[in-house]
């Protein structure tokens, strides 16, 4: 078997964003490292600055942020001022937490962003919101940015939140409430709940960050404390997060790597003849799309864990084949597993993930248009899809849409493993959640001919 070919997972978004936010609402100085540099980051840290935070950058992915000091700060209307601008860009794990986070500040703020952001929805949040005070107006589309958003605090009390269409409403409202006047009481309501790992990711990052809270369910008629790490069965009505005033501390904090980025090069070691190793993944990430190994072993891939570099992980191939998924708890993984699946044997079923179609792009309909391009009968479900492989244009040179999705152009790139040109609209898209993949991408290919030509010469002889 040819050597693996072992590459550095990218930070986390998801904790880098949660990270900044924590350490720029602690007074004091925290210091960041493996901070993930990307689109979507440079809004956030872009906007905890004009809300008062210092942020410093002191190299690659490290940052020195100084609190700030009296919470985030905006223009006072009562001065006529204009509010001040927050734009979010296409991110919108940017827009849904800060929009929660200056709610607990002071000021009025304009909060908006680009390209799809202005039809995602945020009126869920909206509506906790006011409830706590907020005062908002929709300035286009009501229910989604842009808006004008004016603060006057966040008194504490109860509130409850739906999570049908994102985890993010409840995550941002976490991140604000330690800055309430009172104990706040979150209640999940809703229909069902969605993508609640990230849930445990901002939880993990507020109790590093010196935040007390108690996650409740309810058990005949009674709440009771469970461990916010393994909290059961998180059904609407039956879970609610207290949280205490107070401040954050300033911490240290390292983030792990991304098993999000990292789901597209662990991918191609289930595809290829060489093995693919990726090293920085937290082996018990509380990040919800570490079940990439768990869902290509059971398409047939080999999982391997290193003995002697416990952070190292390595897919070797092997048959694949379809196999039925609830990806509810992590929906960015779908379009990676949509582009193994069409490389597998047998029909692949992935369900609980209609809030796909809210993202970037309606990934459901994108996936289904652009395996069809392959030949692969691809169907959109209710809540999500059934993908039928057919045998591949191995040779063609295809030109697919990305519809301006990172993922999309990320997971797409993977079938050039089944012997397809790829040719994307827009490549450059990866910018906004993984800008250097394009260069780890012809890395890991030089890598992966590199071993095959090894490999040849070897049997040759």
């Amino acid at each position: 078997m040819p050597n693996p070919v072992i590459l550095e997972a990218p930070a986390s978004k998801s904790l880098s964003h949660r990270a900044l936010i924590a350490a720029a609402l602690a007074p004091g100085r925290s210091l960041l490292t493996n901070i993930l540099e990307s689109e979507d980051l440079e809004r956030t840290r872009d906007i905890l600055a004009r809300a008062s935070a210092l942020i410093q950058r002191d190299g690659p992915g490290r940052y020195a942020v100084s609190g700030m000091p009296r919470g985030p700060l905006g223009h006072d209307r009562r001065l006529n001022l204009e509010p001040l601008v927050m734009d979010v860009g296409e991110s919108g794990t940017t827009c849904r937490l800060l929009t929660a986070v200056l709610a607990a500040g002071h000021g009025s703020f304009h909060i908006q962003g680009r390209g799809k952001m202005h039809s995602r929805p945020i009126a869920s949040l909206v509506a906790a919101l006011t409830t706590q005070g907020a005062e908002v107006e929709y300035l286009e589309q009501p229910g989604c940015p842009p808006l004008h958003l004016h603060a006057s605090g966040l008194p504490g009390g109860e509130t409850s939140i739906d999570l049908d269409e994102s985890s993010q409403y409840l995550s941002g409202l976490l991140l604000a409430a330690p800055l309430a006047r009172a104990p706040l009481t979150i209640l999940v309501g809703g229909r069902k709940v969605v993508s609640w790992p990230y849930v445990g990711l901002t939880l993990e990052v507020m109790e590093r960050f010196g935040v007390h809270f108690q996650v409740q369910t309810l058990h005949h008629a009674r709440w009771m404390d469970v461990d916010w790490r393994t909290p059961g069965d998180v059904a609407p009505g039956h879970l609610r997060i207290r949280i205490q005033p107070g401040a954050y501390q300033a911490q240290s904090m390292a983030v792990e790597g991304d098993w999000s980025n990292a789901s597209y090069f662990l991918a191609v070691g289930a595809l290829s003849t060489v093995p693919v190793g990726l090293r920085g993944l937290n082996p018990q990430s509380l990040q919800g799309d570490r079940a990439i190994v768990d869902i290509l072993a059971r398409m047939g891939a080999t999982v391997a864990w290193s003995r002697d570099i416990p952070d190292q992980v390595t897919v070797v191939g092997g048959a694949l084949r379809g196999v039925d998924l609830d990806m509810g708890p992590c929906p960015d993984l779908v379009p990676t597993v949509a582009a193994v699946a069409a490389q597998a044997r047998g029909t692949t079923t992935i369900r609980n993930v209609a809030h796909l179609r809210i993202k970037e792009s309606d990934r459901l309909d994108a996936v289904v248009t652009e395996l069809a391009r392959i030949g692969a009968t691809t169907t959109a479900l209710d809540d999500g899809l059934r993908i039928e492989p057919a045998p591949l244009p191995s040779g063609s040179q295809i030109a697919f849409r990305t519809y301006g999705d990172h993922r999309l152009a990320m997971s797409l790139s993977l079938l050039e493993l089944g012997g397809i040109g790829v040719a994307l609209d827009q490549p450059g898209c990866v910018a906004k959640s993984f800008p250097e993949f394009w260069t780890r991408w012809n890395e890991l290919k030089a890598g992966l001919a590199q071993e095959c030509q090894a490999q040849a010469q070897q049997e040759s002889r």
